[in-house]
């Protein structure tokens, strides 16, 4: 009998406020120790649990039918599941659809990723909302069998998020090269973008590869002079997950890039570390925001997108402005997109050097694609900066 019927294990979710859901084993057997979040997410649960962004986080959905469509290669996000655990209402016993491999039960169990199932992810949810994200832990099988007072020691003292460096964690080891060629591009290669991989979703620079730019994805360790050795036409900073305060390495790279006149780009994390380079501070949110379905003002057109988003932290800036930034040498900053739930900074664009951010991602994986406008938008600034800008690079 395989792992996909193996509905009758117990199984516990702990939260660290002593809060205990009590439901059956999905996936691995055996326990996890992570953040809860919840992703609002009607679709798109493969693209989520590969998504490195999630690594270090037990994710429920509050969608309640998961798995009805199975797994397959194509639409993982990265080379595997990040997150720490998985809490579903409603698991399908069967997949069904044409592009399914197999269940996401096998893949979760494959994967080591332990998971519960038969929970009321409503309540779960809204505890989270009242409460806010915190570590828990979920036990199956004979983990389950510990008393619950063991079990609850057990997940306070697991390392919360705040303080965690997980980029570092989640990146690539090797320089990769996506080739606009590969993915329908014709014509003449418009540019070439270095990608720092904090925790990249694979859709992002192919998204900029379809648009004819070359792009050279980096480990996360990568440094500024190995950055201009390759010749960039634009720097990207990627998604990514755990604290942006930790990542002291990158936002001193970032100032270098900014300070050599390379334009840039960055989302989620990267949004966070423009923050930091540029001298604000960033804080963590109650429960953060996460699904495919976040309303965001772009002030500069009016206009209303609906934004794919996975972030528990956001930069503190002054929504008036424009101002100067904190580290001055970078000019006129503005708080360039607003979220309309909550009026947290969903992006910054920076005024006097060629630098702007968003909270979001824009590469629809999974998600609306009302912010693909963005990759356009960056490709402008990259092929319209002046030479004098570029020989400042050492191009």
């Amino acid at each position: 009998m395989t792992n996909a019927y193996r509905t009758s294990e117990r199984a516990l979710l702990v939260l660290e406020d002593g809060t205990v859901f009590r439901g059956r084993s999905y996936g691995a057997v055996g326990e996890s120790l992570g953040e809860a979040v919840f992703s609002t997410g009607m679709t798109g649960y493969q693209e989520t649990l590969t998504d490195p962004s999630y690594a270090g986080q037990i994710v429920v959905q509050t969608a309640p039918h998961i798995g009805n469509t199975g797994v397959n290669a194509d639409d993982a996000e990265s080379r595997r599941i990040w997150v720490s655990g998985y809490v579903v209402r409603d698991a399908a016993r069967l997949p069904s659809n044409w592009r399914s491999e197999k269940s996401l039960d096998e893949e979760l169990a494959e994967q080591n990723i332990v998971g519960i199932q038969g929970i009321d992810t409503r309540a779960l949810t809204r505890h989270l909302r009242s409460a806010g994200a915190m570590r828990s832990g979920i036990f199956t099988g004979e983990a389950a069998e510990a008393p619950e007072s063991d079990l609850l020691e057990r997940v306070r003292q697991s390392s919360p998020m705040q303080g965690q460096r997980l980029a570092d964690q989640v990146t690539a080891e090797n320089t990769l090269t996506i080739e606009p060629a590969d993915h329908g591009w014709d014509g003449e290669v418009l540019g070439t973008l270095v990608a720092v991989d904090l925790g990249i979703k694979s859709m992002t620079p192919r998204r900029f590869a379809e648009r004819g730019i070359r792009v050279h994805v980096v480990p996360a360790n990568t440094t500024l002079e190995q950055i201009k050795q390759l010749g960039p036409d634009g720097a990207f900073f990627s998604n990514g997950p755990g604290d942006p305060e930790t990542a002291t390495d990158q936002v001193e790279v970032l100032r270098g890039i900014l300070r050599a006149g390379i334009p840039f780009f960055g989302i989620c994390f990267g949004n966070q570390l423009l923050g930091r380079a540029l001298g604000f501070g960033t804080y963590k949110l109650p429960f953060g925001h996460r699904g495919i379905n976040q309303p965001v003002l772009d002030r500069s057109t009016g206009r209303v997108e609906i934004t794919a988003q996975n972030h528990g932290f956001a930069v503190d800036a002054p929504l008036d402005g424009p101002v100067t930034a904190p580290e001055s040498e970078f000019g006129r900053v503005e708080v360039s997109h607003v979220g309309l739930n909550d009026d947290v900074v969903e992006g910054l664009r920076c005024l006097d050097i060629p630098a702007f951010s968003v909270q979001y991602h824009p590469e629809a994986a999974a998600g609306p694609h009302d912010a693909a406008y963005l990759f356009d938008r960056f490709i402008e600034l990259m092929t319209s900066t002046d030479s004098a800008a570029r020989q400042k690079a050492g191009k």
